[in-house]
């Protein structure tokens, strides 16, 4: 069965995300008009990409509905087969235990996840390059994990992290972001 995958528009500075959609759930989000994640993801899961909004409907509607500031829980079925071992043990305990507008640091997640017990200051930067390859990245809430002195780094880039932080209270909003 294909992946079905679609573009929705986001306020500026994310501008756009691309969902991809397979039987099993959500499988993929990327940042901008990108169909080439479509066609990325259905190769790793033995299909093929087929652009369809209405194949992408309820997990459309939950993201449109989360960046209007309308949602704060993503209840649409995930799609976890582009993860697999400590990737996704951190990432499924990111998306069950660091809610809306909260925030957790690398260090503390991968402490809550368990998944790098005894492994000191490393387990911080083996969560910091598991947040770099998240395949759902804003409904698995990268976003939200944090250095122990800033905000670090985000597949997004840094204004999104700040954009979606902002949106969810976290941060104040800066002058320049386009909240709505």
């Amino acid at each position: 069965m294909a992946v079905h995958w679609c573009t929705v528009p986001a306020p500026r500075p994310v501008g756009a995300l691309t969902l991809v959609v397979s039987d099993a759930g959500l499988c993929r989000v990327a940042f901008g008009d990108r169909p080439d994640a479509a066609t990325a993801a259905a190769t790793r899961l033995g299909t093929e990409a087929v652009e369809d909004p209405a194949g992408t409907e309820p997990a459309r509607t939950q993201v449109l509905e989360y960046l209007a500031g309308e949602r704060r829980r993503f209840d649409l079925p995930l799609d976890w087969r582009l993860t697999a071992g400590t990737p996704r043990t951190v990432l499924q305990t990111l998306f069950a235990h660091v809610g809306y507008g909260s925030t957790t640091t690398y260090a503390e997640l991968a402490e809550l996840s368990g998944a790098y017990a005894g492994h000191g200051y490393t387990a911080a930067r083996g969560v910091g390059s598991i947040m770099g390859s998240n395949p759902l990245p804003v409904v698995v809430p990268c976003h939200r994990v944090t250095a122990a002195d800033g905000p670090g780094g985000f597949g997004g880039g840094r204004p999104t992290k700040e954009w979606l932080l902002a949106l969810e209270g976290v941060l104040t909003p800066a002058f320049d972001l386009d909240l709505g």
